[in-house]
C-alpha cells in the first residue's frame, strides 16, 4: 500500500502553519506602522516561504515513481479517514456492443474494474459512522513514454448500455464499505504496458503540500494492470 500524501496531517499542518505565521507577521508589521518592523517582517516572511519551498522541492526531487500490483491499495488521506483504490480486474476487447450496434476501438478497449474502499481502521475514534463523499478523482491511462490517455466517453456509455450503469467514484461510503467502478480506455495498439493513474484533481492546495504527488516535480503512484482476460469473439458480454 502507498499513501498520498504519505504524512497527510503533517503536510497540512506544515502548509497551514507556514501560511498562518507569514500572515501573522505581516499583520503585525501593518499594525505597528514602523518602517524597520515592516522591513524585518518582509525579510522574515521571505525566508520562511523560501525555506518551505526548498523543503517542498527537496522532497519532490528525491521522490520515486511507484507501481502497485493489482490488489495493492493506493490511499488518499482525508486527515481523519482514508479512501483506498485498487485494481480488481482488467479486460480487453476491440469492440463494445452487439452486432447491430457496435463501438469499435481505435486501438483496443481496456476495461478496468476499480475498487474503492473506505478503510475503517483509519478513522479517528470520535468520527462515527457518517458517510464520506470521496473527493473528485483524475483518471488517466499512462504509457511507457508518459503519454496520457483519458477515459473513452463513448465506449463508457456503450459499456453502461450492455451492463447497466456503473457506480460513480463520487458515491459516498461509510467506514468499511466498498464498491467497484468500470472504467473504459481506448489504448493504442502499440502500447504494451499501460498503467492506471488515479489522482486528486490537481487543485490547490495540493500543489503546495509537501510530499503530495501533485506538488511540483513530485513523482507519481500508479496502479499496474494484471494480464488481460481474452474475450470470446472480441466482445464484452
Amino acid at each position: 500500500m502507498e499513501f498520498m500524501p504519505e504524512h497527510a496531517p503533517l503536510s497540512v499542518l506544515a502548509f497551514l502553519g507556514t501560511a498562518f505565521l507569514a500572515i501573522l507577521v505581516l499583520l503585525l508589521a501593518l499594525w505597528k506602522k514602523k518602517k524597520w518592523i515592516a522591513s524585518g517582517a518582509a525579510a522574515f516572511t521571505a525566508v520562511l516561504l523560501s525555506a518551505y519551498f526548498m523543503v517542498l522541492l527537496g522532497v519532490s526531487l528525491t521522490s520515486h515513481e511507484k507501481l502497485l500490483v493489482p490488489g495493492e491499495r493506493k490511499y488518499f488521506c482525508e486527515i481523519d479517514c482514508h479512501i483506498a483504490y485498487s485494481v480488481a480486474s482488467v479486460e480487453e476487447t476491440g469492440t463494445l456492443g452487439d452486432e447491430s450496434q457496435q463501438t469499435r476501438a481505435a486501438g483496443r478497449f481496456v476495461i478496468v474494474r476499480l475498487k474503492t474502499w473506505f478503510d475503517p481502521s483509519t478513522i479517528s475514534p470520535n468520527r462515527g459512522d457518517g458517510e464520506l463523499a470521496p473527493n473528485p478523482r483524475r483518471l488517466l491511462m499512462v504509457d511507457d513514454l508518459g503519454n496520457h490517455i483519458p477515459p473513452a466517453t463513448q465506449a463508457q456509455a456503450a459499456l453502461a448500455h450492455l451492463r447497466g450503469a456503473t457506480t460513480p467514484l463520487s458515491q459516498p461510503l461509510r467506514p468499511g464499505e466498498s464498491y467497484v467502478t468500470d472504467l473504459v480506455f481506448d489504448v493504442p495498439s502499440n502500447v504494451r504496458n499501460p498503467r492506471l493513474f488515479v489522482g486528486d484533481n490537481f487543485d490547490m492546495p495540493d500543489r503546495l503540500l509537501i510530499g503530495h504527488e501533485d506538488s511540483y516535480l513530485h513523482k507519481k503512484i500508479y496502479l499496474s494492470l494484471r494480464p488481460h482476460q481474452e474475450i470470446s469473439a472480441g466482445r464484452v458480454p
